[in-house]
């Protein structure tokens, strides 16, 4: 059995009278990628700021390694890198002097630095930029150095907040082929939320989904698809049956537009 990376015991954050997490409680084991799934609103981001300590919780515990995050958040940090949605890098930094300035950071000097630095950039194709200006990186180009980043320390845990926004679909492919090298050969945990269901379906082991702030479901694909009764259906449908109650989506469109759409489809028809 799987030691646990992540243990969260009836979390709850409260913003006045309003909870946007409310008492959930999961694990995440070594060497597993978990799925974060919900809504916009749900309370994902949420989470991942309590996990990485950037928000207190309002009550609950949570561990990371069997480290308190609130109890010793500085150590419980140390065991984990973050990749938020968006970037936040010193743009007047080239890529390699960011890298060891986050290596500075985590206290790491020495040849063994230089030598993950290099490690790093080539890992994420970025070798023959090593020495730009991050200002006139792309925004792909920005997403894949935050990543390589939030690696410098060799965490045991990565928490990442929609990894593939802003990354073409090679840069997708190689994201998705780290994570599970980092996760089969490594035995690092990735907490990873995304809306593109289609690469959590392919790169999860397990899957929350988060829903107005409570933890509806949990659990492998199967499991998913047994909880929704959904057969073989794809992950975009098990989670619409588990947050809407249908796979159905429905749109309101206005009058002229309905009205418009009619029309040309009748045009179509006619024509062919």
């Amino acid at each position: 059995m799987k030691k646990q990376m992540i243990t969260v015991r009836n979390l709850r954050k409260r913003y006045g009278s309003f909870d946007a997490v409310k008492d959930i409680s999961f694990e995440v084991r070594e060497g597993e990628v978990f799925g974060f799934l919900g809504p916009n609103g749900a309370g994902k981001t949420t989470t991942m700021k309590m996990i990485t300590g950037l928000l207190l919780p309002s009550s609950g515990e949570i561990l990371v390694g069997g480290i308190d995050c609130v109890r010793d958040p500085v150590a419980a940090k140390k065991l984990m890198g973050y990749i938020p949605d968006r970037p936040f890098l010193y743009e007047k930094l080239t890529a390699k002097e960011f890298l060891f300035f986050v290596a500075g950071l985590y206290e790491l000097e020495g040849k063994a630095v230089a030598s993950r630095v290099d490690e790093l950039l080539e890992i994420f194709g970025l070798t023959s930029f090593a020495q730009e200006m991050i200002e006139n990186f792309s925004h792909g180009m920005k997403q894949r150095l935050t990543m390589a980043s939030a690696l410098v320390h060799r965490p045991r845990l990565i928490v990442v907040d929609e990894p593939m926004v802003g990354l073409d679909p090679k840069g997708s492919l190689l994201i998705r082929r780290i994570f599970r090298a980092l996760c089969e050969k490594e035995g690092v945990s990735i907490f990873l939320s995304t809306h593109t269901l289609s690469v959590a379906q392919e790169v999860c082991d397990r899957i929350g989904i988060l829903y107005r702030g409570e933890l509806v479901a949990l659990g492998n694909l199967e499991e998913l698809r047994l909880r929704a009764e959904a057969g073989e259906a794809s992950l975009e449908e098990v989670f619409l049956r588990i947050t809407e109650g249908s796979a159905e989506i429905q749109l309101h469109l206005p009058a002229e537009l309905s009205d418009a759409s009619e029309e040309k489809t009748s045009s179509t028809s006619w024509e062919s």
